[in-house]
């Protein structure tokens, strides 16, 4: 870790500060953007902001433990750096860097793959728990070749996104004529479109590797999937950049816990930016709560640095809250420990960051 980044960054939001004045405007709008009118972004926040604290008191908080596992792995905080594409746009080395960071935090991170510098070379680039997140652009001997690619190169879990069946009109980006870097390699579209519950059954069959299915968004997508055995639902809109007016993550947590029973690894993404907004996802019945937007800020602003500095930062936030909660592990976070509560701010990327200034027109 560089130095100075502790000193450099004491506060989330000046490391999203750095991030902007680091990155050219495409970058920027491709990092913060949503899909057409932007309501499934805002409602992310929205229901994050939509809850309130229930907290104990009384309680010895002197030692507070936020360490979790991971498909059986001890890690530090119970968060996964979620899978993006194009993160070369963020820092050079893309997914390598990321790796890095992760390893020396010890999360685990998901490398997309559209990203560079592809599966192998990332899992190389640090240690700590990995999984590898595919877009399908192939058929059945596409998916199991990248499966047995990713069990080969050490990757704790397979992810498959099922939410992108056609891409999406993100506004922001169309308005400026900008051809992401992995526009590239859309070819093979058609595969994701017809991607169903059989091709995953057969997949299986000839590659049983952990498997996540990302982009899960009610109960019943949660329970088919729990009666395939799949390991991992994810509950994710994709940061609210695919169907426009879907509901915010959070709003679905609660049934698609119900809907598992306990019978595969819950994860979740969307919005989430501090450590209370972790926590409300905790006591909601998450096992892991998957970060987007904010590792990126940290990586655009300080590299592997940064990401690092990120989950320092989140850590601190985790284990205070969980204190004046009156919980000393992730295990005493109960449903109770949330109540329903109208929000102060309006909903937005950066409604979490109040003291962040930014140029107008961000």
């Amino acid at each position: 870790m560089r130095a100075n980044a502790a000193d450099e960054f004491l506060n989330l939001h000046e490391i999203v500060k750095a991030a902007r004045l680091h990155l050219n405007q495409f970058s920027w709008d491709y990092l913060i953007g949503g899909v057409e009118s932007e309501t499934t972004l805002k409602r992310n926040r929205l229901a994050i902001d939509s809850l309130a604290f229930r907290p104990r008191v009384l309680v010895d908080v002197r030692e507070v433990d936020a360490g979790a596992r991971f498909f059986g792995r001890a890690i530090r905080l119970p968060v996964a750096l979620a899978p993006v594409g194009s993160l070369q746009s963020f820092h050079p080395d893309g997914g390598s860097a990321v790796a890095r960071g992760a390893g020396a935090f010890n999360v685990p991170m998901f490398l997309s793959s559209v990203s560079d510098p592809g599966l192998e070379a990332a899992a190389k680039a640090g240690e700590g728990p990995k999984v590898f997140q595919l877009y399908v652009r192939g058929d059945d001997d596409f998916i199991v070749d990248h499966m047995k690619r990713a069990e080969d190169a050490g990757y704790d879990a397979f992810c498959i996104t099922v939410d992108t069946a056609v891409l999406s009109r993100r506004e922001r980006d169309i308005a400026k004529r900008w051809a992401k870097p992995w526009h590239a390699r859309l070819a093979g579209m058609e595969y994701q479109a017809g991607l169903d519950w059989a091709t995953l059954e057969r997949v299986r069959a000839r590659q049983p590797m952990k498997l996540i299915i990302k982009g899960i968004a009610t109960a019943e997508d949660a329970a088919r999937a729990c009666e395939m055995g799949i390991e991992g639902v994810y509950v994710s809109n994709h940061g609210g950049r695919q169907l426009d007016h879907g509901r915010g993550a959070l709003d679905v947590l609660g049934e698609v816990v119900e809907a598992v029973g306990g019978r595969a690894r819950v994860l979740i993404d969307g919005g989430f930016s501090r450590g209370t907004d972790i926590v409300k996802a905790l006591a909601l019945g998450a096992d892991t709560v998957c970060l987007g937007r904010l590792y990126l800020y940290g990586l655009a602003a300080a590299g592997p640095e940064g990401v690092v500095r990120v989950l320092e930062i989140l850590e601190d936030e985790i284990e205070r809250t969980m204190a004046l909660l009156g919980v000393t592990s992730l295990a005493g976070l109960t449903p109770a420990h949330v109540h329903a509560a109208p929000p102060v701010v309006a909903p937005g990327v950066h409604a979490a960051f109040p003291h962040l200034t930014l140029d107008e027109g961000y």
